[in-house]
């Protein structure tokens, strides 16, 4: 149903004042109002952890968030390989656009509050059918119309300008709750623009520390590679002068085969992983080679500083993922309510002022002035169900919303439990890892020295030397752990660049 008045006197100008200014007082809003969740948390950190007591300690207390946490390793190269993907990075770029256009969207509703006013122009040539339905009455009715008709059917010019405007009155608060969702949805994007730049940061760091410890170890069987050729040398002499058989000589040639087979896979491995972190910078294979040089001892685990968890409550409300969850539920409840403002009535104020003449000369002149002023009632009567049944969708939405943010809390704790577990026993397992590399080089040193002189056999500094090669590989690994564990600390919490 579309009621609508083009012509009010001063009485009906009256009423249609008296209609808006009940329709704005009595105004009101359908729908739920939005509440924030409560969000449960851990009174401290050795609180909802699933790792052993030996892994509960938990270093750092102040509430202190650092949004730049990467550049803690103190190593330039991260620094700038951080900021470069900062800045050209796909995720990062595409994130952004979403939240710019989330930003137009929430500007192109919030205008819906505001009247809408048009202005026309318009000049038409236009000629009249001589056998058109009102020149058929004059044939009936007069004796002799020609004239009258041949008048009418002259062409003509029309010209016609002027002001349109109209209104929808938000009585429902079906716009405020439309710009409510719309609020929420730009803060949902921007806060997955932050989880972006906090994930590039995290995958750039990781895959950083990830190719020094694969150079690391290539460093290290290179090593081994030099000392084991050597020692076939000597070996090879001394089975040459018949000091001794082929079985050592063999078994130092089985040894050295399978460092470098290793050494192989290694290379094989660093190329694959330069290419991931390059990926994440938006470059091709094969660039920023000299940047990615390895440098010996970047690995060294450097000074970390300690932990800086906060207050556990306030830790997990500040992961992009658990704000953007927040957000999608803001909206969700928002849109329950524009649809229920569909089940109502709504009306409309209308005006057009303007000038509608056939003679340009008289454009201007007060007589060819036209003007309508009036509101209109659309009454929503039958429609099989279809905004009832949007009502119902939207209810469903927002309960989804509802799951989705418990389930984005619930695995949020559980990325902190399992980072803080990594971390602490990260620590632990390199002071263990140092101690065996430093006795699994003293134990070489001992056994080469009794071998050469002649009090045990080639088969026990082999064993020595596997040990040895072990232990310093995973004293690399040890290293390159931590500081990926204490990067998913940081990740954990939502320390995100800003």
């Amino acid at each position: 149903m579309n009621l609508s008045v083009s012509h009010l006197n001063r009485p009906g100008l009256s009423v249609v004042a008296t209609l808006l200014t009940m329709i704005l007082v009595s105004g009101c809003t359908v729908g739920p109002d939005f509440k924030k969740p409560e969000q449960k948390a851990p009174a401290d950190w050795t609180s909802w952890r699933s790792a052993d007591p030996a892994l509960l300690n938990v270093p750092g207390a102040a509430a202190v968030a650092d949004n730049q946490w990467w550049k803690r390793y103190d190593d330039p190269t991260l620094n700038v390989l951080v900021e470069k993907a900062l800045t050209a990075s796909p995720d990062i770029r595409t994130a952004a656009l979403r939240f710019a256009s989330a930003r137009a969207q929430q500007h192109i509703t919030s205008s819906q509050q505001t009247p809408n006013v048009n202005a026309t122009a318009s000049i038409t040539r236009n000629q009249q059918s001589e056998n058109s339905p009102s020149t058929r009455a004059l044939k009936e009715v007069l004796p002799n119309p020609d004239e009258l008709i041949t008048l009418m059917t002259d062409p003509y010019n029309w010209y016609q300008g002027g002001l349109d405007f109209s209104w929808e009155i938000d009585f429902w608060g079906h716009v405020r709750r439309a710009i409510e969702a719309s609020e929420a949805d730009s803060a949902a994007q921007q806060a997955q623009l932050e989880f972006a730049r906090l994930s590039i940061v995290g995958d750039v760091v990781n895959s950083y520390w990830t190719l020094r410890g694969i150079q690391q170890q290539i460093s290290l069987a290179k090593d081994d590679e030099r000392a084991l050729d050597e020692r076939l040398s000597l070996i090879r002499a001394r089975t040459l002068s018949g000091a001794q058989d082929n079985t050592d000589l063999e078994r130092q040639r089985s040894e050295l085969a399978a460092t470098r087979a290793n050494l192989i896979e290694l290379q094989a491995q660093e190329g694959v992983t330069t290419n991931q972190l390059l990926l994440l910078l938006n470059e091709r294979p094969g660039a920023l080679k000299t940047l990615l040089q390895f440098k010996p001892g970047s690995l060294q685990a450097g000074n970390l500083p300690p932990l800086q968890l906060g207050i556990p409550s306030k830790v997990a409300s500040n992961r992009p993922d658990i704000k953007a969850a927040e957000a999608h539920l803001h909206a969700a409840t928002a849109r329950i309510g524009v649809a229920e403002a569909e089940l109502y009535p709504s009306i409309t104020i209308g005006a057009q002022i303007g000038m509608d003449t056939y003679s340009a000369g008289n454009f201007g002149e007060w007589g060819s002035r036209s003007w309508s002023v009036g509101p209109s009632l659309n009454l929503p009567i039958f429609d099989r169900g279809r905004r009832k049944a949007t009502v119902v969708l939207r209810e469903t939405d927002q309960q989804q919303a509802a799951v989705d943010y418990q389930k984005t809390v619930l695995r949020a704790w559980q990325e902190i439990d399992d980072a803080l577990s990594r971390y602490s026993a990260a620590q632990q397992k390199l002071a263990e890892q140092r101690t065996r590399a430093e006795s699994s080089a003293q134990a070489l040193a001992l056994i080469e020295a009794r071998y050469n002189g002649g009090l045990t056999s080639f088969i026990n500094v082999l064993d020595a030397q596997r040990s040895d090669i072990q232990a310093r590989q995973a004293l690399a690994m040890s290293q390159r752990d931590l500081k990926t564990a204490w990067a998913a600390v940081n990740r954990a919490v939502g320390n995100y660049p800003r």
